[in-house]
């Protein structure tokens, strides 16, 4: 992770209004940032990838934390709300040129797709509720 895409994470982080939504836009800026960077055709090395991101989130929001635990939360309900925050929306699209909001419903869609794979976990509920609403917009919006 280089310094400039931590400070746009941070800069996203600043936007939430208490503590609590300060460490949901951190944790779903920067767990959107890792989904996309996993879009490669390059070989990853997820050992280092991964490494940076933990002392990241160590340094961030404390122990306790990871890109794992970051992941469990954008799979769940929570994620919603951030995703849906007028605030979350105009800070990443403002700081974080680089993940288009567009891109979001699929990379949630991917995150959940992975979490599925190794968990077994039923994806259905308020993240896939959410990424079908985006469809469906997206799609009555190419329809006009």
């Amino acid at each position: 992770m280089n310094p400039e895409l931590k400070e746009k994470i941070l800069a996203v982080m600043q936007f939430g209004i208490d503590r609590e939504e300060s460490t949901g836009f951190f944790r779903v800026a920067l767990g959107l940032y890792y989904l996309s960077s996993l879009m490669t055709k390059e070989t990853l090395d997820f050992d280092k990838l991964d490494s940076e991101f933990n002392r990241f989130i160590y340094h961030t929001i404390g122990k306790g934390h990871s890109i794992t635990s970051i992941l469990q939360y954008m799979s769940g309900e929570k994620v919603v709300q951030v995703v849906e925050s007028r605030r979350f929306l105009k800070a990443f699209g403002e700081y974080c040129t680089e993940v288009p909001l567009e891109n979001i419903p699929f990379l949630l869609g991917l995150n959940l797709g992975v979490a599925k794979d190794i968990s077994r976990i039923d994806v259905r509920g308020p993240v896939a509720d959410y990424i079908e609403r985006q469809r469906q917009l997206r799609e009555a919006a190419d329809a006009k």
